[in-house]
């Protein structure tokens, strides 16, 4: 094997990767629950953009089903911005697990 090779491909994946780290960043996913009747938006950095909830899921007589769906809306919008991430980081490396990435 040509170590300068390998050195440059090595460089070039550095790049590439920490350039998709600031894509994911900026990242969304949405998802809902309830049937709709509440969404949420999660990005790439782990934080929560937006929860909307639709004035028909709000019944004051069950207040925990609303808290159940919003939890729910939220925790699946989590989980898909960290799939995007994990699919666009393995993209990148070809699968391999890098210390430190997603």
């Amino acid at each position: 094997m040509d170590m300068k090779k390998m050195m440059k491909q090595a460089q070039r994946m550095q790049l590439e990767l920490a350039r998709a780290q600031e894509e994911l960043k900026e990242m969304t996913f949405e998802a809902t629950a309830g049937g709709g009747m509440v969404k949420a938006v999660a990005k790439g950095d782990g934080s929560v953009e937006k929860v909307t909830i639709d004035p028909e899921a709000v019944d004051p007589e069950d207040v925990e089903m609303l808290e159940d769906m919003v939890c729910a809306a939220v925790n699946e919008a989590l989980r898909g911005v960290a799939e995007l991430g994990n699919q666009r980081m393995s993209a990148i490396t070809g699968g391999m697990k890098i210390p430190g990435m997603m």
